[in-house]
Order: structure tokens, then C-alpha cells, then sequence
């Protein structure tokens, strides 16, 4: 899935542009599928909503992405997204999706990988549910950084993004700055061993083959 970073770029002019404030909300889940999105520059979380009532961030859309992908041919969105800081974005109805893959075929390509690699990232959450915190943690951090270079994110984000509390997030940041694993300044977590943490992500009680196949890369 290296190659879907900006592979769907060439057809944005058959987008509406959207230009969101920090915050706002994109689709909700549940909700009627309007069409799918491209994040153009920004951030998007995608958030879901449990039986229970719990919400939990399952994804960070990296620019250059699709996203909301499940919400073609009027299908109910399966997740919410909610922009992180200021956004650009373009919004693709079911009729601009039939244009663009009969005048453009390989786009049809693009967009099946897309939600494929949508799926994978189900995947990796089910497999990581039992793991221990610490090991998804690591995973977790390591693609934020791969994903999207610097990442900015609060340790209560952070906490929503593992499904755990602020404060084990808190307690194992600590020990990571101790160890001189990683460096955090104001809300930005920079890794210093990338080594260390890949083997502290491959340890554990569960053991994931093949981990840096659901990674993006710049």
C-alpha cells in the first residue's frame, strides 16, 4: 500500500473542495454515505463509536488519502471523521466516482486499494485488542511518525488512539524520555531510537508478522 499517497491527486478537479475549521465534522457515523473524501492538506481522525457507547480514534488519515471510502453508493458510514486542525478537503459524489473511472480507468485500481488498505487497518486493531499496552504503543507511535512525518498529538489523544487511560499513556512516555527512546516537547513526540521501540513493538504477548506492510510511507 506504499503507492496511495497522492495516487488519487490527478482526479481532485472532480472533487468539491471544502475548506474545514479545526473540529468539524466530516460524516458521522451511521449517517446516509454521501460519497468518499481526499484530504488534499490538514489532519482527520476517524473515530468509532462501540455498542457500549465507547469512542475510540482508529485512524489518523495521513494527506494524500483517501478516506470515507464506505460511504459510496449511499452505504452508511462505518466510522465518524472530524478534522484535527484546519483542512482541505474534497468531497467525491457517487456520479464524479463513475466519471472519473470511465474516463480515467485505473483509477478504479486506485480507490479498491484504498479500501483495502481501510480494511487492513481493522485488521491491525483486532490483532493488537489483547497485546500489551506498551507494544501498542510503539506500533501505534511508529506509524504516526512513518504515516506523517512529525506528528503532533496530546497524550489524551494519544490514550483515545490505544484505548487506554492518559495515564499509562503518561506513565510509559515517561519511561520511554528515560531511556532516551523518544523526546517530547510541547505536544510533539519525536523517536530517537526507532530500533528499540520496532523491538519493543515486536515483543509481547502477541506476536504480529509482517507489521510494517500496514505502514504508509512519506
Amino acid at each position: 500500500m506504499k503507492n496511495l499517497r497522492y495516487a488519487w491527486s490527478p482526479y481532485i478537479k472532480y472533487g468539491k473542495k471544502l475548506q474545514t475549521e479545526e473540529n468539524s465534522v466530516v460524516y458521522h457515523q451511521g449517517s446516509e454515505g454521501r460519497g468518499f473524501f481526499f484530504l488534499s492538506s490538514g489532519g482527520i481522525k476517524i473515530t468509532l463509536l462501540s455498542q457500549e457507547g465507547v469512542e475510540r480514534t482508529v485512524n489518523y488519515v495521513p494527506e494524500g488519502m483517501l478516506f470515507g471510502e464506505h460511504g459510496a453508493r449511499k452505504e452508511n458510514y462505518l466510522t465518524s471523521a472530524i478534522t484535527t486542525c484546519p483542512s482541505v478537503i474534497y468531497h467525491f459524489s457517487d456520479e464524479a466516482l463513475i466519471t472519473i473511472c470511465t474516463e480515467h480507468p485505473e483509477a478504479a485500481c486506485i480507490f479498491t486499494n484504498s479500501l483495502i488498505y481501510k480494511f487492513r487497518i481493522l485488521a491491525e486493531i483486532i490483532s493488537f485488542l489483547n497485546s500489551p499496552v506498551e507494544q501498542q504503543m510503539a506500533h501505534y507511535l511508529l506509524k504516526l511518525i512513518n504515516e506523517n512525518g512529525s506528528f503532533s498529538i496530546d497524550q489524551t489523544s494519544f490514550a483515545r488512539y490505544i484505548g487506554t487511560s492518559r495515564i499509562t499513556v503518561n506513565k510509559i512516555l515517561n519511561k520511554w524520555k528515560n531511556q532516551k527512546l523518544i523526546r517530547l516537547s510541547n505536544r510533539t513526540i519525536d523517536i530517537l531510537d526507532i530500533n528499540h521501540l520496532k523491538n519493543i513493538r515486536d515483543s509481547g504477548a502477541t506476536h504480529i508478522s509482517n507489521l510494517d506492510i500496514l505502514m504508509l510511507t512519506m
